[in-house]
């Protein structure tokens, strides 16, 4: 018996019902864990706040060397 090949269009149909099965039943992506953590962005953000206090301070910019 001659084996059967699918055309075009079946096979077409066949990788888009193979992809939307992987997308239904496949893994959920892994989100990547945030580069910079909370408690590091507020020190952060606190940080340049701050040196911006000294900057503001007459004679500021002698503290910051």
């Amino acid at each position: 018996m001659p084996a059967k090949t699918a055309h075009g269009d079946e096979a077409a149909a066949v990788a888009a019902a193979i992809a939307r099965f992987e997308a239904e039943t496949g893994a959920a992506p892994v989100e990547a864990p945030p580069a910079v953590g909370g408690w590091q962005r507020a020190a952060l953000i606190e940080g340049v706040s701050a040196k911006q206090s000294v900057q503001d301070l007459e004679g500021g910019e002698k503290w910051l060397s």
